[in-house]
Parts: structure tokens; C-alpha cells; sequence
């Protein structure tokens, strides 16, 4: 035997060794599994454990998994012998022979051994995931591990083994595949003697037509002792389909029943999916009416956190207010970049402008504790007659609310809103321009209102020129005019504003943000702001305040806004020259 040959088997044993130890089984012993964590050295009780129960409705797709490279599936050779040892039937493959890559695995992965799950004769429930639920007959479970390392390597890396699932389905329908009447002719019952197989089926042969772009992807562990948490998992979509008779030879022909572990807790991991898997539609929210989940109602939403206490948006009371000396002024990067918006969308809840990833639009300072990177910024509105702000200052409602969107930069955008401080919005107040404004509207609030500039206001009616480019729910435009976040936010002084931890204000309500509400308003002249509602096609865009309970809220010691300090500076020389002309 050759040495690589020779030294792949060995860690081949150390594996069988893991999963096939004698102080455990499914049924009749000490260790069942509800008492593997019991096992001294097994990680069976921690919290990333395998199997789960897969419920659709909360994955979520992952464009980055995209299709698998499978290397010597096709080959007959490679499948090399099959042992049952006491736990379940596995076919072991030639050393590096049979790999697996893409697919959003972090490198290639040579695959070593594939195994089975099953019930009993009579009731062909017997797969260890579930999917919403749904236990299927059989699963086979395809071992790889990460290229280069040893077992005990692999093992001890949280994405050391890579393993693909794959349901099996019992059908009555035509004659029994040959392949699967190959492979069940080496099923026994006698325990610990290693077969060799006849180079009779492939491992493609086995999966046939399964549409290998479907699939589920989650961190987890292996699902017998010693239940290491090392396993990348991929659970196919689509099962393989087999005749009920082959399936029944499995506990028949080898005695064994029942072999597989009850599903684990997700314990807050996140199930992916890729691209072309079929996911069923998210449970629809709206602000109004027109659907079964209302603002009311968000916390029955499936993963909702929108039932918390420390949701947004809030009415600001200025008397409860607390002057914090530590909330400085922000460091605004890039948001003089003209060209850093990529496209503009009307997503059926606003209208939200992305920024491209690599225009590196940042925030720091005022406060905040970590630099943040902007992502969009989106609008909430309210009627023609009514108003439509989010946050409230003293249970006064403005027109509009500008909401720009940013996450910590040392962080993916998923962990982000699992994050105390995870993301961080800045809120700014939109109403008319005086010039604008019509009798009996939004009264200024805040002392230092600026108005605009022609040339504000020239950005605000390119941005709004898009709107009639989005009057269907989903569709986009990409923005190629010279818009930048400075130019419409224009003068507005931006030392001056409420800092307070709160929340997403739209399913699901992740309490992830720091909130930073700026006290002076943006003015925009009334006509474009009507063009949101008119043109995204709905109204009345806006989730109500929500109760403070034990948060403060905070605001910057900063100086009077620019207006008044311009004004001051004009009074000046009046002033002096009262005083020394009396």
C-alpha cells in the first residue's frame, strides 16, 4: 500500500473512531442521545449543534452561494469498500480521488466517506433534518474534510468538514434504480467487516438528477458523538427519489432501527439558502390596512424583535432631555461624493437610494464609538394633509424624515443587526421652504431653521426626477446625475442634535441602531416633497412612536445653529456701536 494511501485510512479510522465510539447508540444504552453531552470530551450539549429543523420561512438567501465544483463524482472507482459498524452503513472512497468546491465553501474539501440515516421498516421516517418540520424517509450524508489537514485537524476548525445532505424520498413509481439496488446488495447485518465493492455505482449515480443549485447552508456540528462543532452543512432541496422496497432493506438488512438524532436548537444561527432554492414568501407587513400584519402586529411576525423595549422611533420630549458634553461633531466621509449613490428604489414600503460598496462613504465621532459605513439612506412620508416623520419632538410630527443608513465597518451587515451598536442612523426632519410652506402647515420646532439654496434645491429635483422612473413596487433606476447626500442635505447645522438607542422602525425591528435625530430641519420646496407619495404610488409611510420606557435620550451641548450665529456676527457692529454712542 502506498504511504498516502496508508496514512488517509489511518485518519480515516480516527473519524470512525469519533463517530462510531461503543459508549453511545440511538436506543438502548446509557448514552442515547439525550445523554450524549454526558460523554466526556463531547461537545454534544454546546450550541451549534446538528441536526436542525430547517423552517423555510425564516432563511434567507445568500448570493454568494453559488454552484458547486464536484470532482470525481462520476467515477465508479471511487467508492472502494462498506462497513456497517453498528451505528449505520458507510462506504468509504478512495484517498484523494473525490473532492468538492465552490458552492461558497472557504476552499476545496476531499471527500472521504458517505454514510446513511433511516427509521424502520414501517414507519420510513428516518432523515436527522427536517425541513419545516417534515422528516423524510432516509438522508445520506457525503464527509469531506478541508484539504490538507488531518481528522484531528479538521475536527478542531470550526469549517474543517464539509458535509452535503441529501434527503431521500420513497417512491412507488417504476423499477428500482440500479444503482440503489447496487449499492443496498451490500447491506448485512454483521458488524466491524469492511467489504470491498465492485466498482458498480458512482456517487453521481446515487444523487441522479438532483438539481445540485438548490440548497440550505448552515454552520453545525457532526451528529454523533463527539459531536464536533466543525461542519459546514449543506442540505439539498430537492430529494433523491428511490423506491420504497430499497429503503426498507436498510433496517431490514442490517437490523439496525432508528438511526438518527432528534433535531437541535438553532440557538440564533442563521439558515442560508442559495439563489436558486424556492423559498415561500415572507409574511407580508404594511403600515395600514391593506394586510393582516399592522405596525400593531409586527411582533407576531416570524424572528420579530419589534415587541422589544428599546424600539424606535420615539417622541423626543426636550424637557426630559439630557445634555451629553461627550457628543461632539461628526467626521462625515465621502458624503460630498457626487457619485456615490448606485441606483434609487421603490421597495413597497419607500423609497431608498443605495450607495455602491466600494464609494466608501463613512461616519465617525459624535460619539459614537466606532466608524460606521453608510449603506442608503430611504424617506418616510405621510399624506397630503398629513403628516408623516417617524420620530416625534414634543408629539410634534414633521412632513418627512430622511433616515441615512449605516453599519460598524468591522462588521458583516449580519452581524451588524445582531449588535447593540451594530448599525447607526442619522435621522434628519424634512418640511417645507417658507417660500413653499402653505398656511396652517409644520411650524419650525427648533430654533436655527435654515432655509435652502438654489442649488439645494437643484439636487433635491434631480433626485426627485427619479420617482417617475419607480412607480412600480420593486423596480430601480440607476442614478447617474451628480447627487450628493451633502448637497441635499445642504446647511443644516449638524453639531446640533438627540442621540438615544433604539431600533429598526420596520420588521424586524432589530434594536441594533444608535440613534442620532438632528434638531434643525432640512427644507425642501413642498411640490417635490408631494412627489413621493404621488409618485411611489402609497401613503402614510411611517411607524408610530414607540414607549421610551427606562432609555434617555441625550443631546449635543453644541452651539447655536448657523443661522443664528451669522446672525449675532451681523449684530455685532450694532452692538458696539450702541455702546459707544449712547
Amino acid at each position: 500500500m502506498h504511504l498516502a494511501s496508508f496514512l488517509f485510512y489511518l485518519n480515516l479510522a480516527a473519524l470512525v473512531k469519533y463517530a462510531s465510539g461503543e459508549d453511545w447508540c440511538y436506543t438502548g444504552c446509557a448514552h442515547t442521545p439525550s445523554h450524549w453531552g454526558d460523554i466526556a470530551g463531547a461537545f454534544c450539549s454546546e450550541k451549534r449543534q446538528s441536526p436542525i429543523d430547517i423552517v423555510s420561512s425564516l432563511v434567507k438567501t445568500n448570493h454568494s452561494l453559488g454552484s458547486f465544483t464536484f470532482l470525481n463524482f462520476g467515477s465508479q472507482q471511487a467508492v472502494k469498500s462498506v462497513i456497517n459498524n453498528g451505528h449505520t452503513v458507510k462506504f468509504m472512497l478512495a484517498p484523494d480521488e473525490v473532492e468538492v468546491s465552490g458552492g461558497g465553501l472557504n476552499g476545496t474539501y476531499s471527500t472521504i466517506q458517505f454514510h446513511f440515516h433511516w427509521g424502520n421498516a414501517e414507519h420510513l421516517e428516518g432523515s436527522e433534518h427536517e425541513v419545516d418540520g417534515k422528516r423524510y424517509p432516509m438522508e445520506m450524508h457525503i464527509v469531506s474534510l478541508k484539504k490538507g489537514l488531518t481528522v484531528q485537524e479538521a475536527t478542531a476548525d470550526s469549517e474543517g468538514i464539509a458535509v452535503l445532505g441529501f434527503f431521500l424520498n420513497a417512491t412507488e413509481d417504476g423499477p428500482a434504480s440500479e444503482p440503489w439496488s447496487a449499492l443496498t446488495s451490500y447491506l448485512t447485518n454483521v458488524t466491524g467487516a469492511e467489504v470491498a465493492v465492485n466498482n458498480t455505482f458512482s456517487i453521481g449515480d446515487l444523487i441522479g438528477d438532483v438539481n445540485l443549485t438548490k440548497f440550505y447552508r448552515y454552520m453545525g456540528s457532526l451528529t454523533t458523538p463527539d459531536c464536533n462543532e466543525a461542519v459546514v452543512w449543506t442540505v439539498f432541496q430537492e430529494p433523491i427519489n428511490i423506491h420504497k422496497t430499497l429503503i426498507q432493506q436498510f433496517p431490514t438488512k442490517t437490523k439496525l432501527s432508528n438511526v438518527y438524532r432528534p433535531t437541535q436548537n438553532l440557538n440564533n444561527r442563521q439558515v442560508f439558502a442559495s439563489p436558486a432554492t424556492s423559498l415561500p414568501p415572507s409574511p407580508e407587513w404594511c403600515y395600514h390596512g391593506h394586510c393582516d400584519f399592522t405596525p400593531s402586529h409586527w411582533h407576531l411576525l416570524p424572528h420579530s424583535k419589534c415587541g422589544g423595549e428599546r424600539q424606535s422611533p420615539v417622541n423626543i420630549e426636550k424637557k426630559s432631555v439630557v445634555v451629553d458634553e461627550r457628543l461632539k461633531s461628526f467626521t462625515f466621509t465621502k458624503f460630498d461624493d457626487k457619485h456615490a449613490i448606485e441606483y434609487i428604489i421603490n421597495t413597497g414600503h419607500a423609497v431608498k437610494c443605495t450607495l455602491k460598496q466600494d464609494a466608501a462613504v463613512e461616519i465617525s465621532g459624535g460619539g459614537l464609538k466606532h466608524v460606521y459605513s453608510t449603506l442608503q439612506f430611504h424617506f418616510h412620508w405621510g399624506s397630503g394633509d398629513s403628516d408623516g416623520s417617524e420620530h416625534t419632538v414634543d408629539s410634534h410630527r414633521y412632513p418627512m424624515e430622511m433616515h441615512i443608513v449605516s453599519k460598524r465597518k468591522d462588521l458583516t451587515l449580519d452581524e451588524a443587526v445582531k449588535t447593540h451598536d451594530g448599525l447607526a442612523v442619522l435621522g434628519f426632519f424634512i418640511e417645507p421652504t417658507d417660500e413653499t410652506k402653505s398656511s396652517g402647515g409644520s411650524e419650525h420646532h427648533e430654533t436655527g431653521t435654515t432655509g435652502s439654496s438654489s442649488s439645494e434645491m437643484d439636487t433635491w429635483k434631480k433626485l426627485t426626477h427619479y420617482l417617475s422612473s419607480i412607480t412600480n413596487i420593486s423596480s430601480k433606476a440607476e442614478v447617474t446625475e451628480e447627487i450628493s447626500i451633502d448637497d441635499l442635505l445642504g446647511s443644516v447645522n449638524r453639531n446640533a442634535f438627540y442621540r438615544y438607542n433604539g431600533s429598526l422602525t420596520t420588521p424586524q425591528c432589530n434594536e441594533a441602531v444608535v440613534w442620532t435625530v438632528f434638531k434643525e430641519s432640512v427644507k425642501v420646496d413642498k411640490n417635490l416633497m408631494m412627489m413621493f407619495p404621488a409618485q411611489a404610488g402609497y401613503q402614510k409611510v411611517f411607524r408610530p412612536t414607540q414607549p421610551l420606557h427606562s432609555r434617555k435620550i441625550y443631546s449635543s451641548s453644541s452651539a447655536p445653529g448657523a443661522t443664528t450665529s451669522i446672525i449675532v456676527l451681523l449684530l455685532s457692529p450694532c452692538l458696539v456701536a450702541l455702546l459707544y454712542n449712547p
